[in-house]
């Protein structure tokens, strides 16, 4: 499968799940993405369009920077902290497009262990 392919086959199924997944201000949204390079989590209230807190592999607090399943749960990680200083204890998960496995498993287990509920 050519990469345009693979690019568009991801890009709805993300259309398909942001259309059942919103972030409210009581459970905002968990949205993971990654690169060949870094791995991004964010979480987002869709009601107000405001990042309540974000971390990536680009982030001072993690020891590298690569796309890998240790950097990612690193990130879990990072995020459940942040989450907790933004008074966030609960969201929905948006994987993104990409299947829950890998990266995207390893950053909502890590994210799950630091005490974020999905």
């Amino acid at each position: 499968m050519s990469l345009l392919k693979r690019k568009e086959v991801r890009r709805r199924i993300h259309a398909r799940i942001r259309r059942k997944v919103a972030g409210t201000a009581d459970r905002p949204r968990l949205a993971v993405h990654y690169s060949n390079q870094h791995v991004y989590a964010q979480i987002i209230d869709d009601a107000a369009g405001r990042t309540l807190a974000s971390a990536s592999t680009m982030d001072k607090g993690v020891e590298k920077s690569a796309s890998n399943v240790d950097c990612a749960a690193t990130v879990g990680k990072l995020i459940a902290e942040r989450a907790k200083e933004a008074n966030v204890s609960a969201v929905v998960f948006d994987r993104g497009g990409h299947l829950y496995h890998g990266k995207i498993k390893a950053l909502a287990e890590a994210a799950r262990e630091a005490g974020l509920q999905f």
